[in-house]
């Protein structure tokens, strides 16, 4: 029961997140008693998100055969991942207050975007917003947790990279979702478009990150931004071959991912800068 339940959490995207939190926490200067509350706030906001989620799109999952979720699989109820995701959530706030205010609230406010993007919001042009939000809030709670006041530099380039996940998140997708009723941005914009969103955003996110803490640009920035701006058009034509011949664009897919691996990894030398 217990695996089963934290498949439903979407457990791999939870643990990169928490796992960006905790290692920026460090990076910031928290000690490692603060730091352990930081990535334990983080981790049950994620796994009340992420519960919500299945809990939420369980028919819509079931009705395009994703055998994937545990939920709409029929191997856990309903009613105990919706327990689970409002206990979390509590978990979340109850740990979130025990930083200063300033701090909890914006750990609050990243906790209420992401459920809001489970309902309504993935249903609309607005799908967007919360992972912009929730991103931005990410590196606000932590720096502001130390407690300091976080750049407005790492906050907008947690923006960016939130919103350039959603799109390229959403790309191998996009069918699925379609047929299932979901009728996010990036289902409006569709798959060309979903993709040229993701680039500038995801681009922007590194250029930000490069230019935005004081002094020179590092070395490691800049190589980063040199292999995101050679590999995004590397990505396009293998996807463009691959969608030529009729299969799901996997490649571009996965250069933003490598994109993304590289932000993550700018954003967290960024909190040693502070």
């Amino acid at each position: 029961m217990t695996i089963t339940l934290l498949r439903s959490a979407h457990p791999e995207p939870a643990l990169a997140v928490t796992a960006v939190a905790g290692l920026l926490a460090f990076a910031a200067g928290h000690p490692p008693g603060s730091a352990a509350l930081v990535t334990a706030t983080v981790a049950a906001s994620q796994l009340a998100v992420g519960w919500t989620n299945d809990a939420v799109d369980a028919p819509r999952d079931a009705a395009v055969g994703r055998a994937g979720k545990p939920v709409a699989a029929g191997v856990i109820s309903r009613r105990t991942v919706a327990l689970a995701a409002g206990s979390a959530a509590v978990a979340s706030i109850l740990l979130a207050l025990t930083f200063p205010p300033p701090a909890a609230a914006v750990a609050v406010a990243g906790l209420a975007s992401g459920l809001a993007y489970d309902w309504p919001l993935k249903l609309t042009a607005l799908s967007v917003l919360p992972y912009a939000v929730s991103f931005a809030a990410l590196p606000a709670f932590v720096v502001l947790a130390v407690p300091a006041t976080p750049p407005l530099w790492l906050v907008a380039a947690g923006g960016l990279l939130g919103a350039g996940a959603h799109f390229a998140n959403v790309l191998p997708d996009l069918a699925d979702d379609a047929a299932s009723g979901v009728r996010g941005l990036p289902h409006r914009l569709g798959g060309t478009g979903s993709a040229v969103a993701a680039t500038g955003l995801l681009l922007a996110a590194t250029a930000v990150l490069v230019v935005g803490p004081a002094g020179p640009p590092a070395g490691l920035g800049l190589a980063a931004l040199l292999v995101a701006v050679v590999a995004v058009p590397a990505g396009w034509y293998a996807g463009r071959r691959a969608s030529s011949a009729g299969r799901r664009p996997t490649a571009l897919f996965r250069t933003f991912q490598a994109v993304a691996l590289c932000n993550v990894a700018l954003l967290v030398l960024a909190g040693r800068s502070l």
